[in-house]
């Protein structure tokens, strides 16, 4: 029985191992001006499939219910951002496969987000903090359209904090980058 499994197991794990050798899909480096939230951002790979984007901008964002009072109706916080975030592609295989664009990583993901604003340029509210910070997990699609054309969205829970240490926790945060990308092929 244990000589079975030991087989199994070898046998299944080299199978793996060559279908991810003879495999040519990977992640890219690539540079993007996003005008939604307008920023500079630089996604570079950090394994196969996997990528690390950072992105600097001056861009919307609403208040957080523990770190901002007064103001009503639409509240908006303008003010600059730096936005990171650790993505694990998942399947860029399958996309290839059913041959869709894995170009400028085009494929679904799962994330880990980490996102900074400092002091408002404008806003409607009143803040805790001048910077405040939040992170979470995310699972999102990022697509690129015609020749240069990006589509990001992607949702999770976060955690947000400001530097007076006021915090709690937001059940969803919605994210949609519209875009170029600059890495000409």
């Amino acid at each position: 029985m244990k000589k079975s499994l030991l087989i199994l197991t070898f046998g299944l794990l080299t199978t793996l191992n060559y279908a991810q050798e003879k495999n040519d899909i990977g992640t890219e480096k690539v540079w993007r001006v996003n005008f939604l939230n307008p920023a500079v951002e630089l996604e570079i790979p950090t394994g196969q499939y996997s990528t690390f984007s950072s992105a600097l901008g001056i861009g919307y964002g609403g208040g957080y219910p523990d770190l901002t009072f007064g103001g009503s109706g639409f509240i908006y916080i303008i003010s600059p951002f730096a936005d990171f975030q650790q993505k694990w592609f998942y399947n860029l295989n399958k996309r290839n496969g059913k041959n869709r664009n894995t170009e400028n990583n085009s494929g679904n993901f799962v994330s880990l987000r980490f996102i900074t604003r400092g002091n408002s340029i404008a806003e409607n509210v009143n803040r805790t903090s001048d910077f405040d910070f939040a992170f979470g997990p995310t699972w999102g699609i990022q697509r690129k359209y015609g020749k240069n054309f990006h589509l990001l969205f992607d949702v999770g829970p976060q955690y947000y904090i400001d530097t007076n240490g006021n915090g709690n926790i937001w059940p969803i945060m919605l994210q949609l980058n519209l875009g170029f990308d600059l890495k000409k092929k």
